[in-house]
Protein backbone atom coordinates (compact mmCIF):
# COMPACT_ATOMS: atom_id res chain seq x y z
CA UNK A 1 0.00 0.00 0.00
CA UNK A 2 0.87 3.65 -0.63
CA UNK A 3 -0.18 7.27 -0.69
CA UNK A 4 0.41 9.03 -3.77
CA UNK A 5 -0.02 12.77 -3.47
CA UNK A 6 -0.78 14.71 -6.48
CA UNK A 7 -0.04 18.12 -6.43
CA UNK A 8 -3.10 20.86 -5.67
CA UNK A 9 -5.25 17.99 -5.35
CA UNK A 10 -6.76 15.58 -2.90
CA UNK A 11 -4.60 12.45 -1.83
CA UNK A 12 -5.01 9.21 -3.99
CA UNK A 13 -4.91 5.58 -1.83
CA UNK A 14 -3.67 3.14 -4.06
CA UNK A 15 -4.24 -0.39 -2.64
CA UNK A 16 -4.61 -3.81 -4.99
CA UNK A 17 -5.10 -1.37 -8.14
CA UNK A 18 -7.76 0.34 -6.26
CA UNK A 19 -8.34 3.78 -6.06
CA UNK A 20 -10.26 5.67 -3.41
CA UNK A 21 -9.82 9.49 -3.06
CA UNK A 22 -10.24 11.10 0.44
CA UNK A 23 -11.98 14.43 1.21
CA UNK A 24 -15.03 15.99 2.81
CA UNK A 25 -18.20 14.20 1.65
CA UNK A 26 -20.58 16.33 -0.74
CA UNK A 27 -24.33 15.19 -0.48
CA UNK A 28 -25.70 15.53 -4.19
CA UNK A 29 -28.26 18.60 -4.03
CA UNK A 30 -29.15 22.13 -4.55
CA UNK A 31 -26.24 24.61 -3.86
CA UNK A 32 -28.05 27.41 -2.02
CA UNK A 33 -31.26 26.51 -0.13
CA UNK A 34 -33.52 28.30 1.53
CA UNK A 35 -36.92 27.70 3.74
CA UNK A 36 -39.58 30.51 1.41
CA UNK A 37 -42.68 32.00 3.21
CA UNK A 38 -44.68 29.27 1.60
CA UNK A 39 -43.08 26.78 3.94
CA UNK A 40 -41.59 24.72 1.04
CA UNK A 41 -37.74 24.24 0.98
CA UNK A 42 -36.63 25.83 -2.52
CA UNK A 43 -32.84 24.62 -4.04
CA UNK A 44 -30.66 26.81 -6.36
CA UNK A 45 -28.08 24.56 -8.12
CA UNK A 46 -24.85 26.40 -9.72
CA UNK A 47 -26.70 29.60 -9.47
CA UNK A 48 -25.45 32.64 -11.33
CA UNK A 49 -25.91 36.13 -11.53
CA UNK A 50 -29.58 37.16 -9.75
CA UNK A 51 -31.96 35.17 -9.45
CA UNK A 52 -35.90 35.40 -8.12
CA UNK A 53 -36.63 33.71 -4.90
CA UNK A 54 -39.88 31.31 -5.33
CA UNK A 55 -41.84 31.58 -2.54
CA UNK A 56 -40.49 34.91 -1.25
CA UNK A 57 -37.02 33.68 1.13
CA UNK A 58 -37.57 34.38 4.79
CA UNK A 59 -35.98 32.10 6.78
CA UNK A 60 -33.48 29.38 6.93
CA UNK A 61 -31.08 30.06 4.07
CA UNK A 62 -28.12 27.50 3.30
CA UNK A 63 -25.35 28.97 1.28
CA UNK A 64 -22.87 26.15 -0.63
CA UNK A 65 -21.66 27.70 -3.66
CA UNK A 66 -18.14 28.86 -4.12
CA UNK A 67 -19.07 32.59 -3.68
CA UNK A 68 -21.01 35.12 -1.70
CA UNK A 69 -24.65 35.09 -1.91
CA UNK A 70 -26.41 38.78 -1.19
CA UNK A 71 -29.91 38.97 -0.54
CA UNK A 72 -32.19 41.48 -1.62
CA UNK A 73 -36.01 42.76 -0.70
CA UNK A 74 -36.60 43.58 -3.91
CA UNK A 75 -37.56 41.86 -7.28
CA UNK A 76 -33.95 41.62 -9.69
CA UNK A 77 -31.70 42.66 -7.30
CA UNK A 78 -33.37 46.08 -6.29
CA UNK A 79 -34.02 47.89 -3.39
CA UNK A 80 -32.46 46.87 -0.07
CA UNK A 81 -29.64 44.00 0.62
CA UNK A 82 -31.08 41.86 3.70
CA UNK A 83 -27.94 40.01 4.15
CA UNK A 84 -25.13 38.30 2.99
CA UNK A 85 -23.88 34.87 3.36
CA UNK A 86 -20.53 33.72 2.63
CA UNK A 87 -19.58 29.96 1.13
CA UNK A 88 -20.79 27.21 3.47
CA UNK A 89 -22.85 30.02 5.77
CA UNK A 90 -26.31 28.70 6.91
CA UNK A 91 -28.14 31.79 8.39
CA UNK A 92 -31.71 32.55 9.68
CA UNK A 93 -32.61 35.53 6.98
CA UNK A 94 -35.41 38.38 8.45
CA UNK A 95 -36.84 40.48 6.74
CA UNK A 96 -37.69 38.32 3.76
CA UNK A 97 -35.66 38.64 0.45
CA UNK A 98 -37.46 38.57 -3.24
CA UNK A 99 -33.95 38.17 -5.08
CA UNK A 100 -30.46 36.53 -4.80
CA UNK A 101 -27.21 37.61 -6.17
CA UNK A 102 -24.55 35.32 -6.73
CA UNK A 103 -21.10 36.34 -8.92
CA UNK A 104 -20.84 35.39 -12.33
CA UNK A 105 -17.53 33.21 -12.73
CA UNK A 106 -16.90 31.62 -16.20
Amino acid sequence: MRILRIPHTLPVLLLAGISCVTGPAHAAGPDFQYVGQDDRVHGLTAPRGCVAAEGGGGRAVTNTTRGRATLYQGPRCTGRAVGTLQPGEVAQVRPSFASVAFPVTG
